[in-house]
């Protein structure tokens, strides 16, 4: 698997990465979604380095301009509810993307820490021979991922598999690296410490979908 890690280098994505955690800030929910979705916008510019490109000449008021454009046909499919504004940033910048929506989450059948994923709503664009970016902004056990990653593989074969987090922890990176294909390109933002006893991401953000969207039942 390649890995590219963005906050490695300082960028002004270190400035919107710093909001969302801040306590004093993030509870804002507007302004949480928009930081999500710029964060979105820069991981999808930087993602597009590596992305196949086209010679085209375009027609100017006053001559012929040879430049180069997407070649890839892209799919962007993101995981329900808290996907939702990184997606929409991917999307402003790949905005001849096709779309995909998938639920998944952590179901406790015990009550107590131990959980599965359920992988229940789907609505996927066609795959096959295209490149996929699979969006979800935590990747806290990898579980959530490789489970709507299996799900899609029985919709068809893309061409290149590109999977973008916000922040992820160690531990979470490592369950991709066994269960996902050595070609996959993983995008994020910013590493994290490690997972707590509840496996949540340290020290993180908190619930991502609860602070965009309001706090669940």
């Amino acid at each position: 698997m390649q890995i590219h890690i963005l906050s490695e280098n300082n960028s002004v994505l270190n400035h919107f990465l710093g909001q969302i955690r801040n306590v004093e800030i993030h509870n804002d929910s507007m302004r949480f979604r928009r930081n999500i979705e710029r964060i979105g916008e820069i991981m999808a510019y930087e993602l597009s380095k590596e992305l196949h490109y086209k010679t085209v000449a375009i027609q100017s008021p006053l001559g012929i301009k040879k430049t180069t454009e997407i070649e890839d046909q892209l799919v962007l499919c993101s995981i329900l509810r808290a996907g939702l504004p990184l997606h929409l940033g991917f999307l402003n910048y790949f905005d001849n993307a096709e779309n995909g929506f998938i639920s998944a989450y952590r179901h406790h059948p015990n009550n107590d820490d131990y959980f599965d994923i359920l992988v229940e709503y789907q609505a996927v664009a066609d795959i096959n021979n295209k490149n996929l970016l699979l969006l979800d902004p935590m990747l806290a056990t990898g579980q959530s991922i490789v489970a709507v990653f299996n799900k899609l593989m029985e919709k068809g074969t893309p061409k290149e598999i590109h999977v973008a987090v916000i922040i992820a922890a160690p531990e979470g990176i490592a369950y991709l690296e066994e269960h996902l294909p050595d070609s996959c390109h993983l995008w994020v933002a910013a590493l994290d410490e490690k997972l707590n006893e509840h496996k949540y991401i340290v020290p993180g953000l908190g619930d991502a979908g609860d602070l965009a969207y309001g706090n669940k039942l």
